[in-house]
């Protein structure tokens, strides 16, 4: 499967997070069927053009980890495999990419073409 997202589209899998009780209760799937808000960017469009046309770059690349918005991206069906379409706007934080190991939040700043770890996030 080769998807290649257009304009600021962003590709997600959705993962579905395990939910455990304080005392160690694993709630089974089934029980809550809550729409995920975390999954992995699987591809990314370009960017948006501004009104100058110049290209707006992505603060996504496949293979980071990501928070977004419950309601936000589209559900869409391939193969029997639900996965998410939505816009950059769309996602909330970075929580960490394949290349950072897990769960490293970083700061977007505006202007910036990389983003700076933030240890206190």
């Amino acid at each position: 499967m080769n998807f290649k997202p257009l304009s600021n589209h962003v590709f997600i899998e959705p993962v579905d997070e395990e939910k455990m009780t304080k005392s160690g209760i694993v709630i089974p799937d089934t029980a809550d069927k809550e729409k995920p808000i975390r999954g992995k960017v699987l591809s990314v469009g370009p960017g948006k053009v501004n009104d100058k046309g110049e290209r707006i770059t992505m603060s996504v690349k496949p293979g980071d980890m990501v928070l977004f918005k419950k309601y936000g991206p589209d559900e869409i069906e391939i193969e029997g495999k639900k996965y998410l379409v939505g816009d950059e706007d769309d996602i909330l934080a970075v929580i960490g990419s394949s290349d950072e190991g897990p769960m490293v939040a970083r700061q977007f700043i505006p202007g910036q073409d990389k983003p700076k770890q933030n240890p206190a996030l």
